[in-house]
């Protein structure tokens, strides 16, 4: 199994996200390693979680030294809006995850990346004491027997799509790199400098979709970072939400 470790893992970082790196072989959830006092791109892995959270609290669980399971520290300017960081590190990871792979990956609104029609990662950003705490998951080198079977939708590995192992340490350095320019660029121009490949990867368009009983035909994730949805009653933009597809 290779390690994260610091001695193994900060040598291949090669812009300023994740100084300081901090690490831990087993805690509650990364999250926890952060705290505002820290400078913007700190961030946080471990190895094993053993409180790991997804949105609407379910938990994140993944056998030890699986997985890519990090937390960084970033504080947006107050004229941008935090809630887009979610998609913004959903591109991230999906750029990634393609170029690990050599598939295309899509975001499934507003916070999982997909591949082959499966959850290989998700997304939670979290506000802490007027910082922002970015949580990443990215199931990296699970077996199909150690995914979990009882989600909503299907779970997934880069190692059960492709047959092949991936080295953890390179994957997380050219995630930081890439959040980087992607987080630098949104600064400057909001989401409009990365919604061209937000939404070349948009899941869920096309797909008939259900959110809270509202059930209807998914059109685009918009600029402004909301999904549209058309109904029989007419169309519906959605702010927030857990949405159910068909496949």
């Amino acid at each position: 199994m290779t390690t994260l470790a610091p001695g193994v893992a900060e040598p291949l970082l090669r812009g300023r996200f994740g100084h300081p790196y901090l690490y831990a072989e087993q805690i509650e959830t990364t999250q926890r390693m952060l705290d505002a006092d820290q400078p913007e791109g700190a961030v946080a892995v471990a190895e094993e979680q053993t409180e790991g959270r997804g949105r609407m609290g379910r938990r994140w669980e993944a056998p030890a030294g699986s997985s890519l399971l990090v937390s960084m520290l970033l504080r947006p300017p107050p004229e941008c809006r935090a809630a887009e960081l979610t998609l913004l590190a959903g591109v991230a990871v999906a750029v990634v995850v393609e170029r690990a792979t050599g598939l295309a990956a899509q975001i499934k609104w507003p916070n999982d990346v997909m591949l082959n029609r499966r959850k290989v990662a998700g997304v939670l950003a979290e506000l802490k004491d007027g910082a922002v705490v970015l949580g990443i998951g990215i199931n990296v080198n699970q077996r199909p027997g150690e995914l979990p079977a009882d989600t909503k939708v299907a779970a997934g590995s880069l190692y059960s799509v492709t047959g092949r192992e991936s080295e953890r340490g390179e994957l997380l350095a050219d995630l930081l790199l890439e959040l980087e320019s992607r987080y630098d660029a949104w600064r400057e121009d909001g989401l409009a400098a990365l919604y061209e490949d937000l939404g070349a990867r948009d899941f869920l368009r096309g797909r008939r979709v259900t959110l809270d009983g509202v059930a209807g035909t998914a059109q685009m994730i918009t600029r402004d970072g909301r999904l549209a949805v058309a109904t029989g009653s007419g169309p519906v933009v959605i702010e927030s939400g857990e949405v159910l597809f068909e496949r």
